[in-house]
């Protein structure tokens, strides 16, 4: 079955940015003529059918907020739903939400699609640039949740001081070898994080075997697992919760004991991370305090004047999934 024509796909196709396009079906007065002659062209030649626009009236402007994710399954992205969600309800306001799936072209397309039913858009760990979200945006207010930006508001977690804390702890046991497994590409924290660690590695004379990203997943990390053991390293630092315990599974079933020949330290110190076995040693996120921020900052009175910009410190949360580096390893560095 062939898949239905996006607004992306339109309006490369017309050779105008996506919110051109968007503006066709929902604003056509706001765009010239002949751009949108041209635009309504390609869409019905393609057989692009637009959803029916729902003007905004000043209650919906006040009172609802389209919450973005890439995955609702993910336990970190449900738990910051649900905090923005009980914050909107505390305040009065609906919450509309929008899984994307973790793809860039997915989220263009929510985004631009959501414009016409929302007041205000937070959007988390966005796989898009922030200057693309602000463009597609327009006037609608916008609040970034992992992902810097100089012109939108942005809620940002600190993972620098917890893996900073990490790497430090790691260091106090004698690894002196670690491999990190990476998470998306389009990830602004994943980026963060791969600077971080290796900075921190750097500074303190430690090996780093830095990994190909993965999916952000149990699977994503099982299938790292080999790689883990292929790089010799005594400990290993995973994107997320998920990830590190996928790797937790993948080396035993190698035959690789956890912790005792291999450390393994995950990030967000979700529900999971106690639930596993080991007890995953994980570097903590307030992501639902993230969530609440997140509302609150499209409406204090401030954010209408100028951009602000808030910082969530990150903490490690130790566990039974660490330990001291293997007594082979430790005698290998000494000699070395």
């Amino acid at each position: 079955m062939t898949p239905a024509p996006t607004l992306t796909a339109v309006a490369q196709r017309a050779g105008v940015s996506v919110s051109t396009a968007s503006r066709a079906f929902s604003s056509p007065d706001r765009i010239g003529p002949q751009t949108l002659a041209r635009v309504i062209a390609v869409a019905e030649d393609m057989g692009y059918r637009a959803s029916t626009p729902i003007s905004k009236g000043p209650e919906v402007a006040a009172g609802t907020v389209a919450v973005v994710v890439p995955d609702i399954g993910n336990l970190v992205f449900a738990a910051f739903v649900r905090a923005a969600q009980a914050q909107g309800w505390h305040r009065r306001q609906m919450v509309l939400l929008a899984d994307t799936g973790g793809s860039p072209d997915q989220e263009r397309e929510v985004i631009t699609e959501l414009l016409d039913r929302v007041g205000a858009l937070v959007v988390c760990s966005p796989r898009l640039p922030a200057s693309e979200i602000a463009e597609l945006a327009g006037g609608t207010p916008v609040v970034l949740v992992n992902r810097a930006s100089t012109e939108c508001h942005c809620v940002l977690a600190d993972s620098e001081t917890g893996l900073r804390q990490a790497v430090d702890y790691l260091a106090a046991l004698n690894h002196r070898h670690f491999a990190y497994v990476q998470g998306s590409p389009q990830s602004w924290s994943n980026e963060r994080r791969v600077a971080a660690i290796q900075q921190l590695c750097d500074e303190r004379d430690i090996r780093l075997s830095l990994l190909g990203w993965q999916q952000e997943s149990l699977a994503g990390g099982h299938a790292a697992a080999a790689s883990v053991v292929a790089t010799g390293a005594t400990a290993v630092i995973a994107h997320n919760d998920a990830v590190a315990i996928g790797v937790m599974n993948g080396v035993r079933d190698m035959g690789v004991s956890v912790p005792d020949e291999l450390s393994v330290i995950g990030i967000d110190d979700s529900p999971l991370a106690r639930c596993a076995t080991p007890a995953l040693t994980s570097i903590s996120v307030p992501i639902a305090r993230a969530g609440v921020l997140s509302m609150d900052l499209l409406f204090r009175p401030a954010s209408r004047t100028r951009r602000i910009e808030e910082h969530l410190a990150t903490q490690l949360v130790v566990r039974d999934s660490s330990g001291a580096a293997p007594t082979r390893a430790t005698s290998a560095a000494s000699a070395g």
